[in-house]
Formats: C-alpha cells, structure tokens, sequence
C-alpha cells in the first residue's frame, strides 16, 4: 500500500490508470481526507460462469420482485453503501472517494445496479468500468435478498456483454458464499491485462435493455453447468 502526499491531487484520469495496473484507492474512514492506494496479495474475483445461485435467492430473482435499473441514481446508490448498517459501523467512502467516483459516472467508467420497489431504493451497488472488466466497489440492501438480485444482474450482464473480470476485491465470507474466489496478485494481473485487450459490446449498459428474473437465473445456471461440466472432463 502507498499513500500519496496532502498535495497530491488524484484526478479522475490518474484513477482509471490506476484500475488499469492493479491499484485501487482506499481511505481510513469517511472522515479522513486522504486515500491510499492497494494492490493486494491475494485477491478476491467472481468467475463469471461460476456465480453461486441458492435456491431461495433463485426464487426471489425469478419473481422479479424488484424493479432492477442501470445508473438511474449514482448519488443515492454511494450514500447508501456509505451509510453505517448493523455489521458494518464504519465505512472508507470518504468526501474523495465521492468526488472522484461521481466524475467518473459522469464520464460514463462508474455504473450502477440498482434495487427499486414501490418507489425507493432498496438495494444495489456501483463499481468501475474499464474495457471487458469491472471493479467492484461497494454494495448494499434495505430489503432481504436486494444486493444479491443487484450482483446476479450484474454478472448476467457482464456475461452476456462481453465481459471477462469481475473484481471484487477483499474476500469475505458472504462472497465465497457466491462463487467468489481468491487468486494471487500475479494471476490478476495476467487476467486483468487480457480483459483490457478486449472491448465489451456497446449496449453493456443501457438500462432499457434488461433480462427478466427467469432468464437472468438461467443464464447463470448455464454458466455453472458448463464450469462444472469442463472441471469434471479434466
């Protein structure tokens, strides 16, 4: 980890660059002003054909239970992964991260996936887009089950796009609970230099294009089979 001086000013530009070689910022709380940059030992990715579906989380995606939109309110998704819940009391998004992420939504590199019912939202998540990877950075839930239908449409998505890496940075147990795994920093680095040689399809995220609940769990369901079935040939 290294810490850039109090005159250091990171622009949006600088943190694309970063994602591009393995960096990503963090703070020590919300009210620290300075970031640090990590570039972990091991980190944490979902697969994309290997994204862990249970059969009550299946159940809730296919009764399509929540409105799901793309990039509908970046400001709204930050303040609530922001925001202290009952096992989580601190957080790292500082005034910084805000900004710097909020440029690069308007610059069309920060996207969301988002939870609605009745009106509010009740879940979602936003990460970084760069060519055929995704950064993840943070999610959250108001309501059982929202950030988990937030996470299998975006892994439906990216699949369905194009896409080849999904960082999730830090394993925790309810990630692995998933599909999430853990690979050395010298394997993400190779994974990640061949997501950034490829380009995505253009429509990746267009919020009126969009899966029902019944495709979306069989998509992933596709994905797994196939995994298991090539590991099994082995």
């Amino acid at each position: 980890m290294s810490r850039p001086s109090a005159s250091y000013a990171i622009t949006p530009q600088i943190l694309l660059r970063a994602y591009s070689i393995g960096l990503f910022p963090m703070a020590e709380s919300a009210e620290e002003e300075q970031l640090f940059w990590v570039d972990p030992q091991e980190r944490a990715i979902f697969p994309l054909d290997a994204f862990k579906v249970s059969r009550s989380l299946a159940k809730t995606i296919r009764q399509d239970r929540f409105e799901v939109h793309i990039d509908r309110d970046f400001d709204a998704v930050i303040d609530a992964c922001a925001a202290s819940a009952p096992k989580r009391e601190n957080t790292w998004i500082n005034s910084e991260i805000r900004r710097l992420y909020r440029e690069l939504f308007d610059l069309g590199f920060v996207h969301t996936v988002e939870c609605w019912r009745a009106g509010a939202l009740v879940g979602g998540l936003y990460g970084v887009a760069l060519r055929a990877a995704f950064f993840g950075e943070s999610m959250f839930h108001r309501e059982t089950d929202a950030s988990k239908v937030a996470l299998s449409h975006l892994v439906a998505r990216l699949r369905s796009a194009g896409f080849c890496l999904l960082d999730t940075q830090f394993m925790t147990t309810h990630l692995a609970s998933l599909g999430a795994v853990e690979i050395s920093r010298d394997a993400y680095h190779d994974r990640l230099e061949r997501a950034l040689a490829l380009s995505p399809r253009a429509d990746a995220w267009r919020d009126d294009v969009r899966l029902s609940g019944q495709e979306i769990v069989e998509m992933l369901s596709e994905g797994a089979i196939r995994r298991e079935t090539a590991e099994t040939a082995r």
